[in-house]
Protein backbone atom coordinates (compact mmCIF):
# COMPACT_ATOMS: atom_id res chain seq x y z
CA UNK A 1 0.00 0.00 0.00
CA UNK A 2 1.10 3.29 -0.75
CA UNK A 3 1.09 4.96 2.81
CA UNK A 4 3.26 8.21 3.44
CA UNK A 5 6.27 7.80 4.77
CA UNK A 6 5.81 9.92 7.53
CA UNK A 7 2.47 10.79 8.17
CA UNK A 8 1.28 8.98 10.93
CA UNK A 9 -2.82 8.18 11.89
CA UNK A 10 -2.57 10.93 14.45
CA UNK A 11 -1.33 13.48 11.91
CA UNK A 12 -4.17 12.37 9.63
CA UNK A 13 -6.91 12.48 12.39
CA UNK A 14 -5.21 16.09 13.64
CA UNK A 15 -5.32 17.77 10.17
CA UNK A 16 -8.67 16.05 9.73
CA UNK A 17 -10.06 17.59 13.07
CA UNK A 18 -8.93 21.00 11.93
CA UNK A 19 -10.47 20.65 8.62
CA UNK A 20 -7.78 20.85 6.59
CA UNK A 21 -7.68 17.53 5.63
CA UNK A 22 -10.85 15.64 3.79
CA UNK A 23 -12.02 12.69 2.72
CA UNK A 24 -12.06 14.32 -1.17
CA UNK A 25 -9.56 12.80 -3.78
CA UNK A 26 -9.00 15.65 -7.33
CA UNK A 27 -10.63 13.14 -9.31
CA UNK A 28 -13.94 13.58 -7.27
CA UNK A 29 -13.66 17.00 -8.77
CA UNK A 30 -13.31 15.92 -12.88
CA UNK A 31 -16.31 13.79 -11.91
CA UNK A 32 -18.58 16.59 -10.29
CA UNK A 33 -17.55 19.11 -13.30
CA UNK A 34 -18.62 16.16 -15.53
CA UNK A 35 -21.99 15.97 -13.57
CA UNK A 36 -22.35 19.75 -13.16
CA UNK A 37 -21.10 21.26 -16.54
CA UNK A 38 -20.61 18.74 -18.91
CA UNK A 39 -20.43 20.53 -21.95
CA UNK A 40 -18.23 23.65 -20.61
CA UNK A 41 -14.67 23.08 -21.68
CA UNK A 42 -11.89 21.81 -20.04
CA UNK A 43 -8.96 21.80 -21.12
CA UNK A 44 -7.23 22.54 -24.33
CA UNK A 45 -4.04 22.10 -26.05
CA UNK A 46 -2.81 22.66 -29.51
CA UNK A 47 -4.52 19.83 -30.72
CA UNK A 48 -7.20 18.94 -28.67
CA UNK A 49 -10.12 20.25 -26.53
CA UNK A 50 -12.00 18.73 -24.24
CA UNK A 51 -15.01 19.53 -22.57
CA UNK A 52 -15.83 18.34 -18.99
CA UNK A 53 -17.78 15.67 -19.82
CA UNK A 54 -15.14 14.56 -22.74
CA UNK A 55 -12.26 14.57 -19.92
CA UNK A 56 -13.89 12.05 -18.02
CA UNK A 57 -14.20 9.69 -20.80
CA UNK A 58 -10.68 9.83 -21.44
CA UNK A 59 -9.88 9.75 -17.44
CA UNK A 60 -11.92 6.09 -17.10
CA UNK A 61 -10.92 4.88 -20.50
CA UNK A 62 -7.38 5.55 -19.22
CA UNK A 63 -7.53 4.20 -15.64
CA UNK A 64 -9.79 0.98 -17.05
CA UNK A 65 -6.94 0.73 -19.92
CA UNK A 66 -4.01 0.45 -17.54
CA UNK A 67 -5.67 -1.77 -15.46
CA UNK A 68 -7.01 -4.06 -18.52
CA UNK A 69 -3.28 -3.97 -19.38
CA UNK A 70 -2.96 -5.69 -15.82
CA UNK A 71 -0.96 -2.76 -13.76
CA UNK A 72 -1.77 -3.57 -9.88
CA UNK A 73 -2.44 -1.18 -7.33
CA UNK A 74 0.80 0.94 -6.43
CA UNK A 75 2.55 -0.24 -9.71
CA UNK A 76 4.30 2.47 -11.03
CA UNK A 77 3.86 4.69 -14.38
CA UNK A 78 6.29 7.23 -15.45
CA UNK A 79 4.99 10.16 -17.52
CA UNK A 80 7.44 11.89 -19.50
CA UNK A 81 5.78 14.25 -22.11
CA UNK A 82 5.15 17.75 -23.48
CA UNK A 83 2.87 19.98 -21.84
CA UNK A 84 -0.39 18.32 -23.27
CA UNK A 85 -4.11 17.20 -22.49
CA UNK A 86 -2.46 13.51 -21.85
CA UNK A 87 -0.17 14.59 -19.42
CA UNK A 88 -3.03 15.99 -17.19
CA UNK A 89 -5.47 13.65 -17.55
CA UNK A 90 -3.07 10.57 -17.11
CA UNK A 91 -2.17 12.00 -13.79
CA UNK A 92 -6.36 11.77 -12.42
CA UNK A 93 -6.74 8.44 -14.27
CA UNK A 94 -3.69 7.06 -12.40
CA UNK A 95 -5.36 8.05 -9.33
CA UNK A 96 -8.60 6.55 -10.33
CA UNK A 97 -6.92 3.29 -11.25
CA UNK A 98 -4.51 3.67 -7.66
CA UNK A 99 -1.38 3.80 -9.78
CA UNK A 100 1.56 5.12 -8.67
CA UNK A 101 2.71 7.96 -11.34
CA UNK A 102 5.92 10.31 -11.41
CA UNK A 103 5.95 12.37 -14.38
CA UNK A 104 9.26 14.00 -15.25
CA UNK A 105 10.76 16.19 -17.22
CA UNK A 106 11.00 16.07 -21.31
CA UNK A 107 14.68 16.95 -21.37
CA UNK A 108 15.77 13.84 -19.34
CA UNK A 109 17.60 11.67 -21.75
CA UNK A 110 19.48 8.20 -21.53
CA UNK A 111 21.44 8.57 -18.09
CA UNK A 112 18.55 10.21 -16.15
CA UNK A 113 15.40 7.76 -17.73
CA UNK A 114 17.32 4.34 -16.80
CA UNK A 115 17.63 5.70 -13.49
CA UNK A 116 14.53 6.96 -12.93
CA UNK A 117 12.72 4.10 -14.32
CA UNK A 118 14.69 1.79 -12.59
CA UNK A 119 14.60 3.61 -9.12
CA UNK A 120 11.01 3.65 -9.07
CA UNK A 121 10.55 -0.01 -10.42
CA UNK A 122 8.62 1.73 -13.51
CA UNK A 123 5.96 -0.95 -14.90
CA UNK A 124 5.13 0.95 -17.28
CA UNK A 125 5.81 4.61 -19.34
CA UNK A 126 4.43 7.12 -21.72
CA UNK A 127 6.35 8.85 -24.32
CA UNK A 128 6.04 10.83 -27.33
CA UNK A 129 7.34 8.41 -30.52
CA UNK A 130 9.50 11.47 -31.29
CA UNK A 131 9.37 15.10 -30.12
CA UNK A 132 11.42 18.17 -31.06
CA UNK A 133 13.98 16.09 -33.10
CA UNK A 134 14.41 13.25 -30.15
CA UNK A 135 13.45 10.00 -30.64
CA UNK A 136 12.05 8.98 -27.05
CA UNK A 137 10.93 5.37 -28.28
CA UNK A 138 14.54 4.39 -29.55
CA UNK A 139 15.92 5.47 -26.30
CA UNK A 140 13.27 3.74 -24.09
CA UNK A 141 14.08 0.69 -26.37
CA UNK A 142 17.54 0.99 -25.96
CA UNK A 143 17.78 1.20 -21.80
CA UNK A 144 15.05 -1.49 -21.28
CA UNK A 145 17.12 -4.71 -21.35
CA UNK A 146 18.31 -3.10 -18.24
CA UNK A 147 14.90 -2.86 -16.89
CA UNK A 148 13.46 -6.02 -16.99
CA UNK A 149 10.43 -4.93 -15.10
CA UNK A 150 9.62 -2.20 -17.23
CA UNK A 151 6.70 -4.26 -19.25
CA UNK A 152 4.87 -1.77 -21.01
CA UNK A 153 5.77 1.19 -23.53
CA UNK A 154 2.72 3.75 -23.94
CA UNK A 155 2.93 6.14 -26.71
CA UNK A 156 0.76 9.03 -27.57
CA UNK A 157 0.35 10.41 -30.90
CA UNK A 158 -1.38 9.40 -34.45
CA UNK A 159 1.56 7.31 -35.18
CA UNK A 160 2.94 4.22 -32.85
CA UNK A 161 5.82 2.40 -33.23
CA UNK A 162 5.83 -1.50 -33.19
CA UNK A 163 5.91 -3.05 -29.84
CA UNK A 164 4.22 -0.37 -27.90
CA UNK A 165 0.50 0.46 -26.74
CA UNK A 166 -1.05 4.11 -28.39
CA UNK A 167 -2.88 5.95 -25.97
CA UNK A 168 -5.01 7.33 -28.51
CA UNK A 169 -6.47 4.11 -29.43
CA UNK A 170 -6.82 3.40 -25.58
CA UNK A 171 -9.18 6.46 -25.28
CA UNK A 172 -11.37 5.23 -27.92
CA UNK A 173 -11.73 2.10 -26.55
CA UNK A 174 -15.18 2.06 -24.73
CA UNK A 175 -14.27 -0.10 -21.32
CA UNK A 176 -16.90 2.28 -19.16
CA UNK A 177 -19.25 -0.36 -20.88
CA UNK A 178 -17.81 -3.21 -19.60
CA UNK A 179 -17.40 -2.47 -15.94
CA UNK A 180 -20.36 -0.96 -12.91
CA UNK A 181 -20.88 2.81 -12.98
CA UNK A 182 -18.94 2.80 -9.25
CA UNK A 183 -16.24 0.58 -10.39
CA UNK A 184 -13.21 2.91 -10.42
CA UNK A 185 -14.86 4.82 -7.17
CA UNK A 186 -13.75 1.14 -5.59
CA UNK A 187 -10.43 1.26 -7.38
CA UNK A 188 -9.45 4.74 -6.96
CA UNK A 189 -6.56 5.84 -4.33
CA UNK A 190 -7.62 6.48 -0.65
CA UNK A 191 -7.21 9.99 0.50
CA UNK A 192 -4.55 8.94 3.24
CA UNK A 193 -2.16 7.43 0.19
CA UNK A 194 -0.38 8.84 -2.49
CA UNK A 195 -0.44 7.97 -6.16
CA UNK A 196 1.64 11.29 -7.52
CA UNK A 197 5.78 10.97 -7.22
CA UNK A 198 6.81 13.96 -8.17
CA UNK A 199 11.08 14.71 -9.16
CA UNK A 200 13.16 17.32 -7.84
CA UNK A 201 15.65 18.51 -10.29
CA UNK A 202 18.89 20.04 -8.42
CA UNK A 203 22.28 20.78 -10.36
CA UNK A 204 23.90 18.14 -9.88
CA UNK A 205 23.16 14.14 -9.12
CA UNK A 206 19.94 12.61 -9.83
CA UNK A 207 16.69 13.24 -8.99
CA UNK A 208 14.71 12.30 -5.56
CA UNK A 209 11.62 11.05 -5.56
CA UNK A 210 8.97 12.53 -3.67
CA UNK A 211 5.74 11.49 -2.08
CA UNK A 212 2.52 13.66 -2.40
CA UNK A 213 -0.39 12.83 -0.49
CA UNK A 214 -3.89 13.02 -1.72
CA UNK A 215 -5.17 14.69 1.29
CA UNK A 216 -2.38 17.34 1.27
CA UNK A 217 -3.00 17.96 -2.11
CA UNK A 218 -6.55 18.23 -2.31
CA UNK A 219 -5.97 21.22 0.60
CA UNK A 220 -3.32 23.27 -1.24
CA UNK A 221 -5.70 23.30 -3.81
CA UNK A 222 -8.09 24.86 -1.42
CA UNK A 223 -5.61 27.57 -0.36
CA UNK A 224 -4.69 28.27 -3.72
CA UNK A 225 -8.47 28.58 -4.93
CA UNK A 226 -9.58 30.80 -1.76
CA UNK A 227 -6.30 33.11 -1.34
CA UNK A 228 -6.58 34.16 -5.14
CA UNK A 229 -10.45 34.01 -5.32
CA UNK A 230 -9.91 31.97 -8.27
CA UNK A 231 -13.54 30.96 -10.08
CA UNK A 232 -15.27 28.90 -13.03
CA UNK A 233 -14.46 31.71 -15.18
CA UNK A 234 -10.61 32.02 -14.63
CA UNK A 235 -8.39 30.65 -17.59
CA UNK A 236 -5.41 28.94 -16.60
CA UNK A 237 -2.67 30.03 -18.98
CA UNK A 238 -0.10 26.83 -18.94
CA UNK A 239 2.80 27.69 -20.68
CA UNK A 240 5.73 26.65 -18.86
CA UNK A 241 6.84 23.16 -17.83
CA UNK A 242 3.93 21.19 -16.56
CA UNK A 243 5.96 20.24 -13.77
CA UNK A 244 7.29 23.32 -13.03
CA UNK A 245 6.36 25.69 -9.76
CA UNK A 246 3.64 27.83 -11.16
CA UNK A 247 1.60 25.41 -12.74
CA UNK A 248 0.77 23.36 -9.35
CA UNK A 249 -1.75 25.89 -8.83
CA UNK A 250 -3.45 24.65 -12.32
CA UNK A 251 -2.95 21.47 -11.52
CA UNK A 252 -4.79 21.06 -8.42
CA UNK A 253 -7.29 24.23 -7.96
CA UNK A 254 -8.53 24.56 -11.20
CA UNK A 255 -10.40 21.35 -11.19
CA UNK A 256 -11.56 22.04 -7.73
CA UNK A 257 -13.11 25.77 -8.80
CA UNK A 258 -13.89 24.37 -12.34
CA UNK A 259 -11.78 26.81 -14.37
CA UNK A 260 -10.58 25.98 -17.96
CA UNK A 261 -6.94 25.61 -18.31
CA UNK A 262 -5.06 26.31 -21.77
CA UNK A 263 -1.40 24.40 -22.60
CA UNK A 264 1.24 26.34 -24.32
CA UNK A 265 3.41 22.33 -26.26
CA UNK A 266 6.82 24.46 -26.18
CA UNK A 267 7.75 27.52 -24.27
CA UNK A 268 8.08 30.42 -26.91
CA UNK A 269 7.38 34.06 -25.46
CA UNK A 270 5.39 34.73 -28.97
CA UNK A 271 3.35 31.86 -28.82
CA UNK A 272 2.82 32.47 -24.92
CA UNK A 273 1.43 35.98 -26.07
CA UNK A 274 -0.26 34.61 -28.10
CA UNK A 275 -2.04 31.92 -26.16
CA UNK A 276 -3.22 34.57 -23.86
CA UNK A 277 -4.78 36.69 -26.33
CA UNK A 278 -6.52 33.73 -28.09
CA UNK A 279 -7.72 31.75 -25.20
CA UNK A 280 -8.44 34.63 -23.10
CA UNK A 281 -6.10 33.40 -20.39
CA UNK A 282 -7.23 35.24 -16.58
CA UNK A 283 -4.08 33.66 -14.70
CA UNK A 284 -1.08 33.39 -16.23
CA UNK A 285 1.70 30.62 -14.64
CA UNK A 286 5.56 31.71 -15.20
CA UNK A 287 8.87 31.72 -13.93
CA UNK A 288 10.77 34.70 -13.63
CA UNK A 289 12.61 33.71 -16.92
CA UNK A 290 10.10 33.62 -18.67
CA UNK A 291 8.32 36.83 -17.43
CA UNK A 292 11.04 38.55 -18.41
CA UNK A 293 11.02 36.71 -22.12
CA UNK A 294 7.68 37.96 -22.46
CA UNK A 295 8.42 41.28 -21.52
CA UNK A 296 11.01 41.34 -23.60
CA UNK A 297 9.49 40.48 -26.69
CA UNK A 298 9.99 42.60 -29.32
CA UNK A 299 6.17 42.35 -30.67
CA UNK A 300 4.75 42.70 -26.87
CA UNK A 301 2.78 45.63 -27.32
CA UNK A 302 1.01 44.12 -30.23
CA UNK A 303 -1.02 41.61 -28.38
CA UNK A 304 -4.17 41.40 -26.21
CA UNK A 305 -3.30 40.78 -22.74
CA UNK A 306 -6.19 42.42 -21.48
CA UNK A 307 -7.85 39.20 -19.90
CA UNK A 308 -5.43 38.85 -17.73
CA UNK A 309 -5.93 39.20 -13.92
CA UNK A 310 -3.07 38.18 -12.04
CA UNK A 311 0.22 36.28 -12.66
CA UNK A 312 1.42 33.46 -11.00
CA UNK A 313 5.43 33.83 -10.53
CA UNK A 314 7.51 31.41 -8.87
CA UNK A 315 10.21 28.98 -8.82
CA UNK A 316 13.51 31.18 -8.13
CA UNK A 317 13.58 35.12 -7.22
CA UNK A 318 11.50 37.58 -8.68
CA UNK A 319 13.82 41.03 -9.38
CA UNK A 320 11.83 43.61 -7.90
CA UNK A 321 12.35 45.32 -11.20
CA UNK A 322 11.20 42.79 -13.14
CA UNK A 323 7.80 42.54 -11.32
CA UNK A 324 7.35 46.01 -10.94
CA UNK A 325 7.77 46.56 -14.86
CA UNK A 326 5.52 43.32 -15.38
CA UNK A 327 2.46 44.86 -13.64
CA UNK A 328 2.77 48.19 -15.08
CA UNK A 329 2.72 46.15 -18.74
CA UNK A 330 0.27 43.33 -17.89
CA UNK A 331 -2.16 45.86 -16.03
CA UNK A 332 -2.41 43.44 -13.49
CA UNK A 333 -1.35 42.34 -10.32
CA UNK A 334 2.07 39.76 -9.88
CA UNK A 335 1.76 36.88 -6.95
CA UNK A 336 4.38 35.08 -5.61
CA UNK A 337 4.01 31.83 -3.12
CA UNK A 338 7.08 30.13 -1.88
CA UNK A 339 7.44 26.42 -1.43
CA UNK A 340 9.63 23.76 -2.92
CA UNK A 341 9.00 20.48 -4.81
CA UNK A 342 10.41 18.93 -1.38
CA UNK A 343 8.27 19.95 0.78
CA UNK A 344 4.94 21.26 -0.25
CA UNK A 345 3.41 25.11 -0.21
CA UNK A 346 4.25 27.23 2.62
CA UNK A 347 3.53 31.34 2.35
CA UNK A 348 1.73 32.77 -0.06
CA UNK A 349 0.67 36.47 -1.34
CA UNK A 350 -2.70 37.46 -2.93
CA UNK A 351 -3.82 39.94 -5.18
CA UNK A 352 -5.08 42.60 -3.14
CA UNK A 353 -2.26 42.44 -0.88
CA UNK A 354 -0.03 45.73 -0.66
CA UNK A 355 2.41 45.64 -3.78
CA UNK A 356 5.41 45.64 -1.27
CA UNK A 357 4.24 42.66 0.55
CA UNK A 358 3.76 40.42 -3.14
CA UNK A 359 6.49 41.71 -4.80
CA UNK A 360 9.47 41.95 -2.16
CA UNK A 361 8.19 39.42 0.08
CA UNK A 362 7.36 35.50 0.21
CA UNK A 363 4.19 36.46 1.92
CA UNK A 364 2.28 34.97 4.78
CA UNK A 365 2.29 31.43 6.39
CA UNK A 366 -0.78 29.27 4.37
CA UNK A 367 -3.88 27.96 6.79
CA UNK A 368 -2.75 25.08 8.39
CA UNK A 369 1.54 25.92 8.10
CA UNK A 370 3.96 26.96 10.74
CA UNK A 371 7.03 28.82 10.05
CA UNK A 372 9.83 29.16 12.12
CA UNK A 373 13.36 30.83 11.40
CA UNK A 374 16.28 29.57 13.11
CA UNK A 375 20.04 29.86 13.95
CA UNK A 376 22.47 26.75 13.52
CA UNK A 377 21.33 25.33 16.67
CA UNK A 378 17.63 25.15 15.66
CA UNK A 379 16.84 27.88 18.03
CA UNK A 380 14.38 30.40 17.02
CA UNK A 381 16.04 34.04 15.81
CA UNK A 382 14.70 37.47 17.11
CA UNK A 383 12.16 39.14 15.22
CA UNK A 384 14.16 40.70 12.54
CA UNK A 385 17.32 38.97 12.17
CA UNK A 386 18.26 36.55 9.45
CA UNK A 387 17.51 32.87 10.48
CA UNK A 388 17.25 29.63 8.35
CA UNK A 389 13.47 29.02 6.81
CA UNK A 390 11.43 25.95 8.66
CA UNK A 391 8.35 25.02 8.06
CA UNK A 392 5.37 22.15 8.54
CA UNK A 393 2.00 21.57 8.29
CA UNK A 394 -0.54 20.29 6.27
CA UNK A 395 0.28 21.52 2.73
CA UNK A 396 3.39 19.20 2.75
CA UNK A 397 4.87 16.11 1.20
CA UNK A 398 5.18 13.13 3.26
CA UNK A 399 8.63 11.97 2.11
CA UNK A 400 10.81 11.03 -0.07
CA UNK A 401 9.63 7.92 -2.00
CA UNK A 402 11.88 4.57 -1.40
CA UNK A 403 14.46 6.75 0.56
CA UNK A 404 13.96 6.56 4.34
CA UNK A 405 17.26 7.90 4.99
CA UNK A 406 17.07 10.94 2.94
CA UNK A 407 13.15 11.18 4.67
CA UNK A 408 15.18 11.62 8.19
CA UNK A 409 18.06 13.42 7.37
CA UNK A 410 15.56 16.09 5.57
CA UNK A 411 12.65 16.41 8.25
CA UNK A 412 13.49 16.90 11.95
CA UNK A 413 11.84 13.75 14.82
CA UNK A 414 9.18 16.58 15.49
CA UNK A 415 8.27 17.21 11.52
CA UNK A 416 10.20 20.73 10.72
CA UNK A 417 11.74 20.68 6.91
CA UNK A 418 14.72 22.67 6.82
CA UNK A 419 14.29 24.60 3.71
CA UNK A 420 17.54 25.90 3.06
CA UNK A 421 16.67 29.62 2.35
CA UNK A 422 17.71 32.36 4.87
CA UNK A 423 14.96 34.97 5.72
CA UNK A 424 13.56 37.53 7.98
CA UNK A 425 9.97 38.52 9.47
CA UNK A 426 8.70 41.77 8.59
CA UNK A 427 6.39 44.21 10.63
CA UNK A 428 3.26 42.74 8.81
CA UNK A 429 3.49 39.13 9.22
CA UNK A 430 5.42 38.29 5.68
CA UNK A 431 8.64 36.59 5.42
CA UNK A 432 11.14 38.34 3.61
CA UNK A 433 13.70 36.09 1.74
CA UNK A 434 17.39 36.99 1.95
CA UNK A 435 19.31 34.31 -0.14
CA UNK A 436 19.90 30.60 -0.21
CA UNK A 437 21.75 29.72 2.96
CA UNK A 438 24.42 27.44 1.09
CA UNK A 439 24.69 30.00 -1.10
CA UNK A 440 25.69 32.94 1.35
CA UNK A 441 29.06 34.27 1.13
CA UNK A 442 30.99 34.73 4.37
CA UNK A 443 33.85 37.51 3.42
CA UNK A 444 36.25 37.57 6.52
CA UNK A 445 33.53 36.67 9.10
CA UNK A 446 31.23 38.71 7.41
CA UNK A 447 27.55 37.67 5.70
CA UNK A 448 27.06 38.28 2.40
CA UNK A 449 23.79 37.41 0.63
CA UNK A 450 23.71 37.43 -2.97
CA UNK A 451 19.96 38.13 -3.15
CA UNK A 452 20.74 41.53 -1.81
CA UNK A 453 23.34 42.46 -4.51
CA UNK A 454 21.12 40.75 -7.72
CA UNK A 455 18.22 42.68 -6.38
CA UNK A 456 19.99 45.63 -6.99
CA UNK A 457 22.50 45.07 -9.71
CA UNK A 458 19.41 44.11 -11.66
CA UNK A 459 17.92 47.58 -11.71
CA UNK A 460 20.97 48.94 -13.50
CA UNK A 461 19.88 49.75 -16.96
CA UNK A 462 22.53 48.06 -19.05
CA UNK A 463 21.82 44.46 -17.62
CA UNK A 464 19.65 41.62 -18.24
CA UNK A 465 20.16 39.36 -15.48
CA UNK A 466 23.17 38.65 -12.54
CA UNK A 467 24.39 36.03 -10.20
CA UNK A 468 26.52 36.30 -7.42
CA UNK A 469 28.48 33.64 -6.67
CA UNK A 470 31.67 32.83 -4.07
CA UNK A 471 34.68 32.56 -5.22
CA UNK A 472 37.89 31.50 -2.86
CA UNK A 473 39.89 33.70 -1.12
CA UNK A 474 43.57 32.69 0.76
CA UNK A 475 42.96 35.45 2.67
CA UNK A 476 39.55 36.67 3.02
CA UNK A 477 37.92 32.65 3.04
CA UNK A 478 35.68 33.98 0.20
CA UNK A 479 35.33 37.53 -1.99
CA UNK A 480 31.70 37.91 -4.25
CA UNK A 481 32.07 37.55 -7.63
CA UNK A 482 29.05 39.02 -10.01
CA UNK A 483 28.27 36.85 -13.73
CA UNK A 484 26.32 39.62 -15.87
CA UNK A 485 24.48 39.61 -18.83
CA UNK A 486 24.68 43.10 -20.58
CA UNK A 487 21.99 44.37 -22.47
CA UNK A 488 22.36 44.15 -26.54
CA UNK A 489 25.13 46.55 -27.40
CA UNK A 490 25.57 47.52 -23.69
CA UNK A 491 29.37 47.69 -22.00
CA UNK A 492 29.45 47.34 -18.02
CA UNK A 493 32.59 47.48 -16.72
CA UNK A 494 33.90 46.84 -13.29
CA UNK A 495 34.42 50.53 -12.36
CA UNK A 496 30.90 51.31 -13.75
CA UNK A 497 29.51 47.97 -11.47
CA UNK A 498 31.20 49.29 -8.21
CA UNK A 499 30.11 52.96 -8.50
CA UNK A 500 26.65 52.00 -9.11
CA UNK A 501 26.24 49.73 -6.41
CA UNK A 502 28.19 52.84 -3.81
CA UNK A 503 25.58 54.97 -5.06
CA UNK A 504 22.32 52.20 -3.54
CA UNK A 505 24.31 53.19 -0.36
CA UNK A 506 25.78 48.71 -0.87
CA UNK A 507 28.04 48.65 2.41
CA UNK A 508 31.55 48.47 0.99
CA UNK A 509 32.56 44.80 2.01
CA UNK A 510 29.47 43.69 -0.07
CA UNK A 511 30.52 44.81 -3.28
CA UNK A 512 31.76 42.28 -5.47
CA UNK A 513 35.47 41.89 -6.16
CA UNK A 514 35.32 40.76 -9.88
CA UNK A 515 33.51 40.91 -12.56
CA UNK A 516 32.63 38.37 -15.61
CA UNK A 517 30.05 39.13 -18.66
CA UNK A 518 28.67 35.89 -20.53
CA UNK A 519 25.83 35.43 -22.88
CA UNK A 520 23.79 33.85 -20.81
CA UNK A 521 23.46 32.19 -17.18
CA UNK A 522 23.20 28.37 -16.81
CA UNK A 523 19.91 26.98 -15.76
CA UNK A 524 18.46 24.21 -14.07
CA UNK A 525 15.70 22.57 -12.73
CA UNK A 526 13.68 23.28 -16.16
CA UNK A 527 15.19 26.51 -16.85
CA UNK A 528 14.00 28.24 -13.22
CA UNK A 529 16.80 28.53 -11.40
CA UNK A 530 20.39 29.44 -12.30
CA UNK A 531 23.07 27.07 -11.82
CA UNK A 532 25.36 28.74 -9.45
CA UNK A 533 27.49 25.59 -8.97
CA UNK A 534 28.12 25.75 -12.50
CA UNK A 535 29.19 29.33 -12.02
CA UNK A 536 31.46 28.80 -9.11
CA UNK A 537 33.52 26.22 -10.87
CA UNK A 538 34.28 28.48 -13.84
CA UNK A 539 35.16 31.19 -11.60
CA UNK A 540 37.35 28.46 -9.50
CA UNK A 541 38.60 27.02 -13.07
CA UNK A 542 40.07 30.78 -13.81
CA UNK A 543 41.46 31.57 -10.51
CA UNK A 544 43.61 28.32 -11.02
CA UNK A 545 44.69 29.17 -14.56
CA UNK A 546 45.48 32.88 -13.00
CA UNK A 547 47.82 31.09 -10.70
CA UNK A 548 45.92 32.61 -7.94
CA UNK A 549 44.52 29.36 -6.29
Amino acid sequence: MAKPVRFTPEIFARYGQLGYWSGERLSDFWDQNAASFPDSEALADARTRLTWQQAKKWIDRMALGLLELGFQKDDMLVIQLPNCVELVLLRVAAEKASLLCAPVLRTFRHKEMAYILDRVGASGVVIPWRYRGFDYFQMVREIRRDLPGLKHIITVGKETPPGTISLDQMVAQPFETRYPSDYLKKTSCPPDEFSLVLTTSGSSGFPKFVEHPVCSRVFIGKVYAEAWNLTRDDVFGMVGPAQAGPNIATYLSAPIVGARVAMLEHFEAGAALQLIENEKVTIASLVPAQLAMLLRHPDFAKYDLSSLRMAVVTGSPLSYKLALEAEEKFKCPIVQYYGSVDAGGSMITSPGDPQEDRLLTAGRPMPGVEVKLVDDEGRKVPKGAVGEVWVRGATFISGYFKDPDATSRAWTSDGWFRMGDLGRWDDRGNVVIVGRKKDMIIRGGQNVYPVEIENILITHPKIVSVAIVAMPDPVMGERACAFIVPGPGAEVTFDEMVAFLKEKNLAMFKIPERLEKVDALPMVAADQKVDKKALQQVIRDKLADEGRL
